[in-house]
C-alpha cells in the first residue's frame, strides 16, 4: 500500500509568533509511530523559520509555489534551488489559486514542474475543476489537460518523484466537499491516465484529495482505495483538527 501524506497549506495566513506556536504544538501531538509523510507548507517569508523548528525531519518543509526560471531578472519570484537552498523538500505547482487569480496556464504549470525536479524538489502538482466545469460533465476533460501538459513537457517518468493533488475548485474553502465516491473517481481517472504510459509510476503514484479536508471527513475520504492521503488548507491551522485528520491517515495505512 502507497504510504499515505497529510499536507497542510497554510496560503497567507500566520504571524512568526503563531506559526512557531503551531508548529510545537503540532511536534508535540504528531505520534512518531505513524507510518505517515507530513508537510507544512508555510508562506515564503516563514520557510526559514519552519525549517529551524523542524530540523528533526518528522515534518517537512515545502513552499508554495516556484518560479519556473532557475535566476535572472525576475524582480520578486524565488527559484527551485533557492527554496533547496533554505531547506524545502516540496512545492506546490499549479495550486487553483494560483490558475485562478495570477492567470497560470498549463503551460506555465508544467515549467514550474520540471524547475522543482531539477533542483531536486518533490513538486505537488495540482490538478481541479470549477464548478461550471463540473456541471458542464467536463471534469475528467480538465484534469487530463491539466496533467498532459506536464507530461508533454517532462514525459511521465517525472511521477516516479512528484505527487499529485486533485483540489476541485468548487470545494475550496467554501465548506463544500467532494463525497468519498465522487473523490476516487477522479483519482482512478489520474491514475489510470498515469498508467497508459507506465504502470510502475502510476502503481506507486501518491495521489492527494484537496477540497474542504477536516478531521470530521478525513476518515470516508482517505479510506477510498485511490486517495493516498489529503492536501489540507484551513483545518492545518489547528494543530488539533490536523492531529486528527494525521491519525485518520495513520488509520488508512
Amino acid at each position: 500500500m502507497r504510504r499515505q501524506m497529510v499536507a497542510g497549506n497554510w496560503k497567507m495566513h500566520g504571524s512568526r509568533a503563531a506559526n512557531q506556536a503551531l508548529l510545537a504544538e503540532l511536534e508535540m501531538s504528531l505520534k512518531a509511530e505513524w507510518p505517515i509523510d507530513i508537510v507544512v507548507f508555510p508562506p515564503y517569508v516563514y520557510l526559514g523559520d519552519a525549517v529551524r523548528m523542524l530540523e528533526d525531519g518528522r515534518i517537512a518543509v515545502g513552499a508554495q509555489d516556484v518560479c519556473a526560471e532557475s535566476g535572472g531578472a525576475f524582480t520578486g519570484q524565488v527559484s527551485a534551488h533557492m527554496l533547496k537552498d533554505v531547506g524545502c523538500s516540496f512545492c506546490l505547482v499549479g495550486h487553483s489559486e494560483r490558475r485562478r487569480w495570477y492567470h497560470e496556464e498549463d503551460a506555465l504549470v508544467a515549467r514550474k514542474f520540471a524547475a522543482a525536479l531539477e533542483a531536486g524538489l518533490t513538486p505537488v502538482l495540482c490538478v481541479g475543476e470549477t464548478l461550471d466545469e463540473r456541471e458542464a460533465k467536463q471534469t475528467e476533460a480538465v484534469i487530463a489537460r491539466q496533467l498532459d501538459a506536464v507530461i508533454a513537457t517532462h514525459g511521465v517518468g517525472g511521477f516516479a518523484r512528484a505527487i499529485l493533488a486533485y483540489e476541485p475548485v468548487w470545494a475550496i474553502g467554501t465548506g463544500r466537499t467532494a463525497s468519498p465516491e465522487q473523490a476516487q473517481a477522479v483519482h482512478s481517472f489520474l491514475r489510470d491516465r498515469i498508467h497508459l504510459q507506465d504502470a510502475k509510476i502510476a502503481r506507486h503514484l501518491r495521489i492527494l484529495y484537496g477540497g474542504s479536508v477536516k478531521a470530521g471527513n478525513a476518515a470516508e475520504l482517505f479510506s477510498m482505495p485511490d486517495v493516498d492521503g489529503g492536501l489540507v488548507g484551513g483545518a492545518s491551522l489547528s494543530a488539533e483538527e490536523f492531529q486528527q485528520i494525521c491519525a485518520a491517515a495513520a488509520v488508512r495505512h
